[in-house]
Order: structure tokens, then sequence, then C-alpha cells
């Protein structure tokens, strides 16, 4: 079996104001490149000891270096065209809220950069813990796919996948090489295939539900072939301004997710409240693979209780072994740098004190 980290985190954390303001000041040409840098390593600076004052097993650089978790596929890839790809529903207390990627893949993508080989090689050197570095899923390049536009590139949107797994593996080849150890890959692109509305969006695109689980499946595991890197998998449900695009349990995707990700040595897996189901599909998680629960909402400010928590995890325990178990919050709080959950800094620190409070109750 895989180690584990028993407490966890997702990425992204709220940007401080004083970040905000810089990234404003540079855009309008107010403050130096130089002089911004130095305002983001202090941002970075501050995220790792917070994460380690809260008792985590393991620290990002809070994704403070991007516009979005997107950035290294959608930010600093060639091959794409202004203009709006699917429209993806996000839902929350208030409402819906209906977003396009502002792109479209219109030729074959190519990288311009490796955008995380600085933000591991900084983190590294200013961090006690485990640095873990965020990446995102190739399949989530269905957002920009139009079979009109992109179809002139690609013979479909397989072929699409298959070339960003390989700009993405070349990232963590050279990541592997400068001593990272663990990468995460989020997937929002199989998280989301647990609600009907998002399998008829990319039916309709021409992506066969069938076929993403299974040829799908192979090529996001292509990409976690370096060796000596442990490498996560983040489900995500969507998460934007405290909103969220899927409801439903792990149940529909589970046999060929857990199944099929044989390369992949953990699952970080969204278990906030009642849309994300029950436990029972944990019982399919092959036994060399750790799950990490996600039983600490990033959403809202509502702070959950250790015991609460605790019963939880054990819970969880009935279907997989304890020891292969470990916790963290939900998803990312800041997962856009314009699309921070509505949640406060005090409540995000709290939140990850109760990961690191949780882990040492129960291991």
């Amino acid at each position: 079996m895989t180690s584990i980290y028993h407490a966890d985190v997702i990425g992204s954390l709220l940007r401080p104001s004083y970040l905000s303001g810089a990234q404003a000041a540079l855009a309008a040409g107010r403050i130096s490149a130089h002089d911004f840098k130095a305002i983001e390593d202090r941002a970075v600076d501050q995220a790792i000891a917070m994460q380690e004052g809260c008792g985590l097993d393991v620290v990002t650089d809070g994704e403070l270096r991007r516009f979005s978790f997107l950035d290294h596929l959608l930010g600093d890839v060639d091959g794409f065209i202004p203009e709006p790809g699917a429209t993806i529903i996000f839902r929350g207390p208030d409402g819906v809220w209906e977003w396009a990627p502002p792109v479209t893949v219109a030729s074959k993508i190519s990288a311009r950069r490796k955008i995380t080989a600085e933000e591991f090689a900084y983190a590294r050197g200013r961090a006690r813990a485990e640095v873990k570095v965020t990446l995102i899923s190739p399949l989530v390049l269905y957002t920009a796919w139009n079979p009109d536009v992109s179809g002139a590139a690609y013979a479909d949107a397989y072929e699409l996948f298959a070339d960003a797994a390989a700009i993405i593996r070349d990232e963590i080849a050279e990541l592997a090489r400068l001593g990272c150890r663990y990468v995460q890959i989020d997937s929002p692109d199989l998280g989301t295939l647990v609600d009907p509305e998002n399998r008829a969006l990319r039916e309709g695109l021409g992506m066969p539900t069938e076929r993403t689980l299974t040829e799908g499946i192979e090529i996001l595991n292509s990409i976690a072939e370096v060796p000596g890197v442990t490498f996560g998998l983040h489900l995500c449900k969507g998460n934007n301004q405290s909103m969220w695009i899927a409801t439903g349990g792990y149940d529909f995707i589970a046999e060929a997710v857990f199944g099929g990700l044989s390369n992949f040595d953990v699952f970080l897996l969204e278990y906030d409240d009642e849309r994300s189901g029950g436990f029972e599909p944990l019982a399919k998680v092959p036994d060399d693979k750790a799950v990490v629960l996600g039983l600490i909402t990033s959403k809202t400010n509502d702070i959950e209780s250790v015991p609460d928590v605790v019963a939880r995890v054990n819970d969880a325990a009935k279907y997989i072994d304890l020891e292969r178990l470990g916790v963290s919050t939900q998803c990312g709080f800041a997962p856009v740098s314009v699309g921070a959950n509505h949640i406060t800094e005090e409540t995000q620190q709290r939140k990850l004190e109760l990961v690191g409070e949780v882990a040492s109750e129960i291991w």
C-alpha cells in the first residue's frame, strides 16, 4: 500500500488582499514585475507557514501564483482562440450561474512553458512539510471542445485529451527531476460525471460516457507513469464562489475510476454534504490505494466539530481500512483568483486546523 498523509490539503487558498491589490497594480503598470514577485513570494511564505502551523502533513503554495487551477492548460498552452467553450451550470444556495471557458481549441495544442517548476522550487525551499503540486486532468479540456471548430485539428476530443496528457506528463517529469514526490491531479471532468446533467452535456459534444470511463481513464492513467512520484486524484464536483456543478454519489463511476486508474496511489474525495452520497463506493477502492476524505467544507463559514468529523471517518472505515484513510477539506478555497469561496481567512485557517486536529486524534 502507498504511504498516506493523514492530514492532507487540496490546493488553492484565499488570496490575501495585499496580493490581489498587487496583481491589479501590476496589470495597470503601477508596479514592476520585480516588486510584484517580492509581494507574491511573501504571500506564498505566509501560506506555507499557516498550513504547517495547522498541523498538516502536506502543504501547497496555495496556487497563489496562478490566475486559476486551469492555468497550465488554458493559460500557458497554444492552440486556442478567444471563443467561449461549452456552458457549465454552477448551482448554489442563491441560484444558478452559467460559465463558459473563454477559449476554444482551434489547432494542435503545445505548451509555452512549465508553470509548476517555479512554484515547486520556491515552495520546497520554504517548507518543512511535504510539498504537493496540483495539476489538472487532461479530460477537463472537454469544456474547450467545439466539434465545428476543434475538429480541424483533432479527429475527436480524445485525441485532444491525449495531447494534453503528454503536456502534463512532461510537466510532472520536470517536477520529479526537481525532487517533487507528490502530485495531485484535479479532476472535475470525472467528478461531475456522477450527475446526469453533466453526462448529457458531454454526450452532446460527442463524448460518450462509456468511452470517457474507458479510453478517457486510460489517457488520464498515462500521466501518472513518472517514477518516484505519489499520484493523487481529486474527484471534484465543481467549486467557484461557494457554488458547485454536480450532485451525486460516487457509485456510478467507482468501479471504472478506482479500478482503472492503477497508476494513482490516492483518491481525494468530496464528502462534505448530502450531495456527496454515501461511503459504500469506498469498498471498491483496491487494497493498495489510499483515500483522503474531504469531510470539511471549503464552501461556507460553518465550522465542523472534531467529534463529528471523527465519527464520519469511523463510518467510512466500515468500507475501507482506517489506516488507508486521511482527511482534508472537500476542495480548495479559491480555485480562481476572482472566484473565491464566500469564506473568511480566519475560517479558512480554522478549517485547516481542524484537519490537523482530526488526523492527530485518529492516527
